[in-house]
């Protein structure tokens, strides 16, 4: 099998990044686990946010961890490809909204 730069046994190091910078790491761990507790919105809903931005973001680790957490939550596999249309959506039209940039410039240029 061909080994990838993305090695799926390395989610597992994530929280090792403290190592380094202790201090830094605990605050954003402290911060991330904040993050994920039941507010607003249920920890259900905010593991569906997780995973359609993790596509847009286009982190495998992230993409295997909240495929993960959300089969754990119930989220059913229609529901995941939903959220996943969802973030496609707003990347390519967020995207495209920029074209007004080039629109804006090319007329300034011919003007």
């Amino acid at each position: 099998m061909q080994k990838t730069y993305y090695d799926p046994a390395d989610l597992k190091k994530f929280g090792k990044i403290s190592e380094w910078n202790q201090e830094l790491g605990d605050k954003f761990f402290d911060y991330y686990g904040k993050v994920f507790e039941e507010g607003a919105l249920t920890a259900r809903e905010k593991s569906l946010i997780a995973l359609a931005v993790a596509h847009t973001e286009q982190c495998p680790y992230c993409i295997d961890a909240y495929t993960k957490d959300g089969l754990q939550r119930g989220i059913t596999k229609e529901e995941m490809m939903e959220a996943l249309h969802v973030g496609a959506a707003i990347k390519s039209g967020a995207s495209l909204v920029h074209g007004v940039q080039m629109m804006n410039k090319v007329n300034k240029l011919d003007g």
